[in-house]
């Protein structure tokens, strides 16, 4: 049954286009629509609404969803339209009467916002986690290697002598903005939307909606119009974050790439991290680092498609809103299969000690040699021009 079912039967041609694939994406929202249920039935009991033999009935129901999904044995079909109804019909089907009772006091539009904004805070922490691995295995390499000198580039020409740990320092620089970008966007989407129902509020039963918030570690309540509002805004935010990530993995996959071809030779990969040539039988080839470099273009991508679709939306819920979840959810897939297999790479990564000494040829110490003139008295112009004209 549909939660929304009055008794009306619905062209299946129109059920099939509104539900979509939301079906398929909601799997991965049944542990936290149930935890967020768990914590309603709770403050329900507590406001006197349900007695608290039937919250433990529901908790204890709900907790064997979460454990029938994470074994497989929760499928969400298309009929089901998506999981806050195959949990509710399933809630009704085993506990009767009592199952029809978890829809007290909200709407499907807070259930959904609570179910996502509790899976993304729990996938953000996971990309700060594996921005930590990532960075632990670049601090690995610079460790190893990082005592080695090779050429700089400005122009994509050579510039001035630097060395591994220095060009590795700057990726972990830009990871930790990275880390603190993320760690902002989990602040600002801290807020718990329950009780807002579809964004007005529920009347007469007095909700306590700090209560639920705080038993679902959120840190405060988000104003009631504004759930609504939020919606597609913070998954922008959540990719955008998520953009800023990936444009730093594009920029070391580029440099891995460039660098560690026969005509540089600074970097290289093992074998087993590279593939083949379907008709050359001599290559071995970074497809690894390519994808890495083009999944930047797909996660902007996903940003770009999320705030194509929340514009010139009137305040309150629209459908258009579901289109949002699957942009966001594919965004956190790619970004965090591609921290972890950063990470791989840089576990891997060998540098030429060698070929980045060959590299540091005469001119890349030319400005060295103009300060020298510099320390012994020649006005810096001078000392530039004079230096200038052996590499002319």
């Amino acid at each position: 049954m549909k939660l929304w079912d009055k008794g009306r039967k619905l062209d299946k041609g129109i059920e099939l286009f509104t539900v979509g694939n939301d079906y398929a994406l909601d799997q991965a929202l049944v542990e936290y629509d149930c935890k967020a249920s768990i914590a309603h039935a709770k403050m329900l009991a507590k406001i006197r609404v349900i007695s608290s033999a039937e919250a433990k009935k529901l908790e204890g129901e709900l907790r064997t969803i979460i454990d029938m999904s994470k074994k497989g044995k929760f499928d969400i079909k298309a009929s089901d339209e998506d999981c806050h109804t195959k949990i509710e019909n399933h809630l009704v089907s085993v506990l009767g009467n009592l199952g029809k009772k978890i829809h007290t006091g909200r709407s499907r539009n807070d259930q959904v916002l609570a179910a996502l904004r509790l899976y993304e805070k729990h996938e953000l922490k996971g990309v700060v986690a594996l921005i930590g691995s990532l960075r632990s295995a670049i601090g690995a390499c610079a460790k190893k290697y990082g005592s080695i000198a090779l050429p700089g580039y400005t122009h994509m020409r050579k510039a001035m002598p630097t060395t591994i740990k220095d060009w590795f320092s700057a990726y972990d620089a830009a990871l930790q903005d990275d880390e603190k970008i993320v760690r902002f966007t989990l602040t600002l989407i801290d807020k718990s939307p329950l009780g807002s129902g579809a964004g007005f509020g529920i009347p007469v039963i007095g909700l306590d909606k700090k209560w639920t918030a705080k038993e679902l570690g959120f840190s405060s309540v988000m104003e009631t119009m504004y759930c609504q509002n939020s919606r597609g805004k913070y998954e922008a935010l959540i990719v955008d974050a998520l953009s800023q990530v990936m444009m730093d993995l594009n920029k070391i996959a580029s440099d891995l790439i460039l660098f560690s071809m026969g005509e540089f030779g600074y970097f290289s990969l093992p074998p087993e991290l590279c593939t083949g040539s379907s008709i050359m039988p001599q290559k071995k080839n970074p497809d690894v680092l390519e994808l890495l470099r083009a999944k930047y273009g797909v996660v902007a991508g996903y940003s770009t498609q999320i705030k194509m679709i929340y514009p010139n939306l009137i305040s309150g819920y629209n459908r258009d809103m579901q289109l949002t979840k699957e942009p966001l959810m594919k965004a956190i897939g790619t970004t965090k299969g591609c921290l972890s297999i950063s990470a791989l790479l840089f576990g891997e990564l060998v540098v030429d000690k060698d070929a980045c000494a060959k590299a540091l040829t005469p001119e890349v110490y030319a400005t060295e040699e103009a300060y020298n003139l510099v320390k012994k008295g020649v006005p810096f112009r001078d000392a530039y021009k004079e230096i200038g004209k052996k590499f002319s």
